[in-house]
């Protein structure tokens, strides 16, 4: 099955979903340079003497006020998967850390050997820099190198940068202001019943990463591990934001109903939209196309695809971007009477605190491919969102998927709004942005699925686009997938108060 930017077209909505020429020469002049670098990565990895150990794609994944989750990868040099990547070394894995970076006098470490390493600090300090170093054998582990986006993925300076192994810099943020409330999980793109990801037709090097023989479809273990993950974490709610499966099919759209049952009660404790691929190849028109989906996830009584619901004096507004006839690779719609319905909620209540969801961005900024009109709702209703926005304090978040990456974007006209875009569930990064609202604000972070079937998948998916994936999925800072944000949301009881 083929993904948001791959979905197979006719002619003519081929050509009104390509790229235009600036956008394809701006992504082929990054592009190039890292693909050099890939092969001559590859050729390093030739060299290498088999008993060396390879400590790659460090990541800080997680930073919140007490807490950092860091990641990486042990393998051994001079093997292939098959996919470029060394096989993986089994072993154990240690974060040394400090406040000083020649005082790294506290350790972290694993229960137990892997190869997919994933350590949790805890008990930091809020507004406290941090020092840190991970290792595995005594071999320092390097950052995931996104020099494509000029991105940093392992802290929130470039301490350490030109020192293979560093040590690497991060600074907690303060938490929210207030008390705690509820917590939130945000999720999207889980598509059940994709076989290969990142498959683009017509590209040898984007030839898509398919499931190792014999391990459990990936769409349905990643999703499985992001709904235990989020509970482990303490969402109280789940809001899944479309493409929910990968070709609308009954069977698949009943299993995720069955996956996501595992966290709550839908239309209480979980809430979905649909996305475009969320459409069967059977369904010739938009009713068809809903009544598909609302088999799986019935709405109101009124049978349509959007939403509004209070919880506790939190408004969470779901919408169907993709409410519309069409291929799935065109722009995202709404529809004039779904349009309407929205302007009139935020016209009557426009203080209300406020999260949106649908599976479409309002807009795409600072993508390393190029953007076309699919990969966001269409732009003159994106505007009308945005201007009725402008007008509705309460509104403080809008939450999108179908890019398939983190990517935070406060709204220019709307300056009270963050759009946050959240990488896909089912693959690399793999997982789900935690929001938690607080009378004072709200936090968002990003959390990996931990199980570790899911850890294993995530490795192996990073090698989408020619293992250029990382550059587009992680965000491209640890900013784009953790942030504070201070807005008065103390209109909001307490979750343990609505119950």
């Amino acid at each position: 099955m083929r993904c948001c930017f791959s979905a197979h077209l006719p002619a003519l909505a081929a050509l009104s979903a390509f790229p235009g020429p600036c956008e394809v020469l701006r992504s082929g002049a990054r592009l190039a340079p890292a693909l050099l670098r890939s092969a001559s990565a590859a050729v390093q990895r030739a060299r290498s003497h088999p008993d060396d150990l390879s400590a790659v794609n460090l990541e800080l994944v997680t930073l919140t006020e007490d807490r950092a989750v860091i990641t990486w990868y042990t393998g051994i040099p001079g093997t292939n998967d098959g996919l470029g990547h060394p096989l993986p070394a089994i072993t154990e894995g240690e974060v040394v850390y400090g406040t000083h970076p020649s005082r790294l006098n506290r350790t972290a470490s694993e229960g137990r050997p892997t190869a997919y390493h994933q350590v949790e600090l805890t008990d930091l300090e809020p507004g406290q820099t941090y020092y840190y170093q991970a290792r595995s054998r005594g071999v320092a582990a390097t950052p995931t190198p996104l020099h494509l986006v000029r991105g940093n993925a392992v802290g929130t300076s470039t301490f350490g940068f030109g020192h293979s192994g560093g040590p690497y810099s991060f600074t907690t943020p303060q938490p929210p202001p207030g008390r705690h409330l509820l917590s939130v999980a945000l999720c999207n793109d889980l598509h059940l019943g994709e076989t290969t990801a990142g498959l683009v037709s017509g590209l040898p090097l984007l030839r898509g990463v398919v499931q190792q023989p014999g391990r459990a479809p990936y769409p349905e273990l990643m999703s499985r591990a992001l709904v235990e993950e989020a509970r482990r974490r303490g969402a109280d709610v789940l809001l899944a934001g479309g493409d929910i499966s990968a070709g609308g099919a009954a069977h698949d759209l009943g299993e995720a109903r069955r996956i996501l049952d595992g966290f709550g009660t839908h239309g209480q404790d979980y809430f979905v939209v649909r996305g475009n691929h969320d459409r069967s190849r059977n369904d010739d028109n938009a009713n068809a196309f809903q009544a598909t989906f609302q088999t799986a996830f019935p709405g109101g009584g009124d049978g349509s695809g959007f939403f509004a619901h209070d919880l506790g004096g939190l408004r969470i507004i779901g919408l169907d971007t993709y409410a519309k006839t069409g291929n799935g690779a065109d722009a995202g719609g709404l529809g004039p009477d779904q349009l309407a319905w929205f302007q009139e909620r935020l016209r009557q209540q426009p203080d209300q605190p406020t999260l949106v969801f649908g599976h479409h961005p309002l807009t795409v900024r600072d993508s390393v491919f190029p953007v076309t009109r699919g990969q966001c709702l269409e732009r003159r209703q994106a505007r009308a969102i945005v201007d009725a926005y402008a007008q509705a304090p309460g509104v403080f978040l809008h939450h999108a998927g179908h890019t398939h990456r983190n990517k935070r974007t406060v709204l220019t006209r709307a300056p009270h709004v963050t759009q946050q875009e959240v990488a896909a569930a089912k693959d690399y990064p793999g997982g789900f942005t935690l929001l938690r609202i607080h009378s004072g604000g709200y936090a968002l972070n990003h959390y990996k699925a931990d199980a570790p079937a899911a850890r294993q998948w995530n490795e192996r998916s990073r090698r989408v686009a020619a293992g250029l994936w990382p550059h587009h999925a992680l965000g491209r800072s640890v900013a784009d997938r953790n942030s504070v944000t201070a807005h008065d949301l103390s209109g909001i009881a307490a979750h343990s108060t609505v119950r």
